[in-house]
């Protein structure tokens, strides 16, 4: 399973392949966007970060 996003709206939404998971994404926020048309987004930081712990480094 692929999961898709849409982290101005935050909708979720998944599928069996990425397209699908992007048209029911797309489905979703469609949807979303007709039960709240006077939405405010505001931008959302995505980042990555690294982490070592003792002798160990996750990216």
């Amino acid at each position: 399973m692929y999961i898709a996003e849409c982290v101005e709206v935050g909708t979720v939404d998944q599928g069996e392949t990425i397209e699908e998971a992007i048209d029911n994404l797309k489905e979703a926020t469609r949807l979303y966007l007709e039960e709240c048309p006077s939405l405010e987004t505001q931008p959302r930081l995505v980042t990555t970060m690294d982490v070592t712990y003792g002798e160990l480094s996750y990216a």
